[in-house]
């Protein structure tokens, strides 16, 4: 069964897009209020941030990690004092809820601790569980008793972690669930991807799969929804060069709205199927096709022979498929040289 989001049932030809603003606001509840912007103009379907207490997420002198000192060009600081910048107020979250229903797009956004879980759960019609928490079976069991849709990204995992989590939800009640095929990597670089990955989690799982996409540009996304995923998770910044941790992977404003374009233009085009002849095909066939044609006059009632006929354009007479079954047939008139044979002109 489909599982609905808003007024949007998730599935194939459908495809779930999510504009991951996360903490590309900097810290800014203005610079987040233009990403909800972009996100808007660009015709996603839900725009998403992220939600912490940083004291809640990370011990006060943990390491960054590598792609974030890379990114940040900021080596000295700890992972907690870089997250502490980012972290935005519960009254935020609030007036960033509200500008959403104004702007009339999906907010979401991923908790990162019980109390922000807790929080959220008035403000959002699902969770998303980011991959960092895929193996935090405590958090997932509190989540799930929140009998809303979960989203759950899986970087990081190995199928029996996945597994572990499914299983943990379900048995907290919830089967609304929802996988991301995920590289923890920012970029991920495209030998990395494995989108293959994607069928792996369906045909294990037999739950919807979408793709949290890493990766530099848009074509992997457009590449996974063509596999089938139905939900799409891209990061994205008003500039590549803002400062922050994840800004240089992000999508800019124009990509953006490239991948939404691409992503339905992809669903378009996937059809029901059935081979059958579009209306545009019917009238191209008549001229792209061949039929059997007069290479030299033929006076009425000679015996058509081989050397008497070729196949040429256009396809409005006798098929080239009958070919052998004309030869020795009369003509019952004349028939000029490069005439479109029909039957009507032979006799039987």
């Amino acid at each position: 069964m489909a599982i609905k989001i808003g007024n949007k049932e998730i599935g194939l030809k459908n495809a779930f897009i999510i504009a991951e603003a996360g903490v590309n606001h900097n810290g800014s509840l203005e610079l987040a209020k233009k990403l909800i912007d972009v996100a808007f103009e660009a015709g996603v379907d839900a725009v998403k941030f992220q939600t912490f207490k940083t004291e809640n997420v990370v011990t006060e002198n943990a390491e960054k990690a590598e792609y974030q000192i890379q990114n940040t060009g900021v080596e000295s600081e700890s992972q907690y004092e870089m997250i502490k910048k980012l972290e935005l107020s519960e009254k935020d979250f609030e007036r960033l809820y509200n500008y959403c229903q104004e702007k009339g797009i999906l907010f979401l956004s991923t908790p990162f601790d019980f109390e922000s879980a807790d929080f959220l759960d008035d403000l959002v019609p699902l969770f998303k569980i980011s991959s960092t928490d895929l193996n935090n079976i405590p958090f997932l069991k509190h989540i799930a008793k929140k009998k809303k849709p979960v989203i759950i990204s899986t970087g990081m995992g190995t199928l029996c972690e996945i597994e572990e989590a499914v299983t943990a939800l379900k048995n907290a009640g919830n089967h609304e669930i929802m996988l991301l095929h995920c590289v923890t990597s920012y970029p991920a670089k495209d030998e990395s991807l494995n989108l293959n990955v994607i069928h792996t989690l369906r045909n294990a799982f037999k739950l919807d799969v979408g793709f949290s996409d890493h990766s530099l540009g848009i074509y992997a996304s457009i590449a996974a929804v063509s596999m089938g995923a139905t939900i799409i998770e891209k990061h994205f910044t008003l500039d590549n060069e803002l400062p922050g941790p994840d800004h240089k992977a992000s999508l800019n404003p124009t990509q953006l709205k490239e991948l939404v374009i691409g992503i339905r233009s992809v669903e378009k085009a996937f059809g029901d199927g059935i081979k059958r002849l579009t209306e545009e095909e019917i009238e191209i066939k008549k001229v792209a096709r061949r039929s059997i044609v007069t290479k030299k006059d033929i006076a009425e009632n000679s015996i058509i022979t081989e050397d008497m006929i070729i196949l040429k354009r256009p396809g409005t007479g006798i098929k080239p498929k009958y070919l052998q079954d004309i030869i020795g047939k009369k003509v019952k008139k004349d028939v000029k040289k490069d005439s479109v044979l029909l039957w009507e002109d032979l006799i039987e």
